[in-house]
Protein backbone atom coordinates (compact mmCIF):
# COMPACT_ATOMS: atom_id res chain seq x y z
CA UNK A 1 0.00 0.00 0.00
CA UNK A 2 1.40 3.36 -1.07
CA UNK A 3 0.29 6.63 1.22
CA UNK A 4 -0.55 9.73 -0.28
CA UNK A 5 2.87 11.26 1.14
CA UNK A 6 4.39 8.79 -0.58
CA UNK A 7 2.70 9.58 -3.98
CA UNK A 8 3.06 13.33 -3.59
CA UNK A 9 7.04 12.98 -2.87
CA UNK A 10 6.85 10.60 -6.36
CA UNK A 11 4.75 13.17 -8.36
CA UNK A 12 6.83 15.96 -7.24
CA UNK A 13 9.91 14.21 -7.89
CA UNK A 14 8.89 14.05 -11.29
CA UNK A 15 7.98 16.98 -12.19
CA UNK A 16 11.44 18.47 -10.82
CA UNK A 17 13.36 15.87 -12.96
CA UNK A 18 10.82 16.83 -15.99
CA UNK A 19 11.21 20.31 -15.47
CA UNK A 20 15.43 20.30 -15.00
CA UNK A 21 15.63 18.15 -17.60
CA UNK A 22 13.73 20.47 -19.78
CA UNK A 23 15.91 23.67 -19.00
CA UNK A 24 18.89 21.32 -19.38
CA UNK A 25 17.72 20.38 -22.82
CA UNK A 26 17.19 24.20 -23.81
CA UNK A 27 20.99 25.18 -22.72
CA UNK A 28 22.43 22.17 -24.50
CA UNK A 29 20.95 23.68 -27.95
CA UNK A 30 22.07 26.83 -26.74
CA UNK A 31 25.41 25.78 -26.16
CA UNK A 32 25.51 23.63 -29.32
CA UNK A 33 24.23 26.74 -31.61
CA UNK A 34 27.33 28.75 -30.09
CA UNK A 35 29.91 26.12 -30.88
CA UNK A 36 28.75 25.62 -34.38
CA UNK A 37 29.26 29.73 -34.82
CA UNK A 38 31.53 30.42 -37.53
CA UNK A 39 34.81 31.80 -37.12
CA UNK A 40 35.35 34.97 -38.36
CA UNK A 41 38.18 37.36 -38.91
CA UNK A 42 38.66 41.39 -37.69
CA UNK A 43 38.98 42.98 -40.89
CA UNK A 44 37.69 45.70 -43.61
CA UNK A 45 35.55 43.05 -44.92
CA UNK A 46 33.34 42.13 -41.79
CA UNK A 47 31.06 45.68 -41.89
CA UNK A 48 30.08 44.50 -45.33
CA UNK A 49 29.37 40.87 -44.15
CA UNK A 50 27.14 42.36 -41.04
CA UNK A 51 25.25 45.16 -43.06
CA UNK A 52 24.48 42.49 -46.13
CA UNK A 53 23.42 39.61 -42.66
CA UNK A 54 19.49 39.67 -41.90
CA UNK A 55 18.67 42.37 -39.57
CA UNK A 56 22.22 43.57 -39.71
CA UNK A 57 22.86 41.15 -36.92
CA UNK A 58 24.74 38.07 -36.97
CA UNK A 59 23.14 35.64 -34.46
CA UNK A 60 26.52 33.53 -33.54
CA UNK A 61 29.93 34.29 -34.23
CA UNK A 62 33.31 33.48 -32.86
CA UNK A 63 35.38 36.81 -33.98
CA UNK A 64 39.19 35.93 -33.83
CA UNK A 65 41.72 38.97 -34.58
CA UNK A 66 44.43 41.57 -32.69
CA UNK A 67 42.76 43.13 -29.79
CA UNK A 68 44.61 46.46 -28.66
CA UNK A 69 44.35 47.11 -24.71
CA UNK A 70 43.18 50.74 -23.94
CA UNK A 71 46.04 51.28 -21.44
CA UNK A 72 48.17 47.79 -20.51
CA UNK A 73 47.10 44.73 -21.06
CA UNK A 74 46.40 42.31 -18.02
CA UNK A 75 49.19 39.53 -16.93
CA UNK A 76 48.51 36.39 -15.38
CA UNK A 77 49.91 35.63 -12.03
CA UNK A 78 49.73 32.11 -12.62
CA UNK A 79 50.40 31.63 -16.56
CA UNK A 80 53.90 33.28 -17.45
CA UNK A 81 53.39 35.26 -20.86
CA UNK A 82 49.64 35.22 -21.03
CA UNK A 83 48.23 38.76 -21.27
CA UNK A 84 44.41 39.22 -21.89
CA UNK A 85 42.09 42.63 -21.87
CA UNK A 86 38.71 43.48 -20.47
CA UNK A 87 36.26 44.79 -23.34
CA UNK A 88 33.90 47.29 -22.26
CA UNK A 89 30.04 46.52 -22.69
CA UNK A 90 27.76 48.69 -23.43
CA UNK A 91 24.03 47.98 -22.53
CA UNK A 92 21.69 50.20 -23.91
CA UNK A 93 17.92 50.29 -23.38
CA UNK A 94 15.64 51.43 -25.95
CA UNK A 95 12.48 50.74 -24.06
CA UNK A 96 11.22 51.24 -20.36
CA UNK A 97 7.96 49.28 -18.56
CA UNK A 98 6.84 50.08 -15.37
CA UNK A 99 6.49 47.13 -13.26
CA UNK A 100 3.35 47.47 -10.60
CA UNK A 101 4.88 44.87 -8.48
CA UNK A 102 8.37 46.13 -7.68
CA UNK A 103 7.17 49.41 -8.56
CA UNK A 104 10.13 50.52 -11.03
CA UNK A 105 10.83 51.24 -14.80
Amino acid sequence: PITPGELLCLGSSLAFSGLFYYLYRRKARVVARIQEAPKLQVDDDLPALVSTADGRCLPYVALEGIVLPAKAALTSHYHEGLQGVIQKLLLKEHRLIWNSLARSW
